[in-house]
C-alpha cells in the first residue's frame, strides 16, 4: 500500500519511529523500480530545533520543511552528497525526517546514491508519479535502537542529547 498525504500529516516526532521498515520506492529513468526497506532515520522538528535547518526561519533552502507532509526535502551535504528527507506535519512547522540508512546502503549518502536521488528530487510529491513514494507492505515492524542524533555539533546540548535517531536491530 502507497503511503499517502494523510499519513505524513502526523508529526515528524511519531513518523521518524514509524518509517523504519517501510518501504522506500524509486522509479529509475528505464523505468525499473527499486524497493528497499528503510533502516535508520532522525527527526528534524521545527525552528524550536537548533538542529534543525529551519532553526533560524524560512529561506529558499528550507522553503519545502514549511510545506504539508508528504513531500521531499533533498539538500546537499558537504558539497557532495544529495540527503534525503521526508517532509511531515502541518504546513506552515518545518518538520522532515531523515532517511539515514536503508537496505544495501547504511548512510544517508549511500541511501541517495544508491536510489539515484539527487537535488533535482526537492520538493516532490511522494507518489508514484513523481518517482519517488513510500509503501507499507504490512511486515511486522522490526525491533528499534532509539539514540541521539548524528552530526549536529553545532545544536543545543538539549538538543543533541534528543533521543530523535530510530534504527532497526
Amino acid at each position: 500500500m502507497i503511503l499517502g498525504r494523510k499519513y505524513f500529516s502526523a508529526p515528524a516526532t511519531a513518523l521518524a519511529k514509524d518509517l523504519i521498515g517501510k518501504l522506500l520506492c524509486r522509479r529509475t529513468p528505464d523505468g525499473e523500480v527499486i524497493r528497499t526497506r528503510i533502516l535508520e532515520t532522525e527527526c528534524y522538528f521545527g525552528e524550536e530545533d537548533t538542529a534543525c535547518h529551519a532553526h533560524k526561519g524560512k529561506t529558499e533552502r528550507t522553503r519545502p520543511m514549511y510545506e504539508s507532509g508528504g513531500i521531499t526535502y533533498v539538500y546537499i551535504c558537504y558539497g557532495i552528497h544529495s540527503l534525503l528527507n521526508i517532509v511531515t506535519g502541518d504546513e506552515g512547522h518545518p518538520e522532515a525526517v531523515l532517511i539515514r540508512g536503508v537496505e544495501s546502503a547504511i548512510g544517508p549518502g549511500r541511501a541517495t546514491k544508491l536510489l539515484g536521488i539527487t537535488l533535482a528530487d526537492n520538493a516532490l510529491p511522494l507518489t508514484e508519479e513523481s518517482g519517488i513514494w513510500i509503501e507499507d507492505d504490512g511486515s511486522k515492524p522490526p525491533k528499534l535502537e532509539r539514540t541521539a542524533r548524528i552530526g549536529i555539533d553545532y545544536a543545543s546540548k538539549r538538543d543533541r542529547e534528543r533521543k530523535w535517531r530510530f534504527v532497526a536491530k
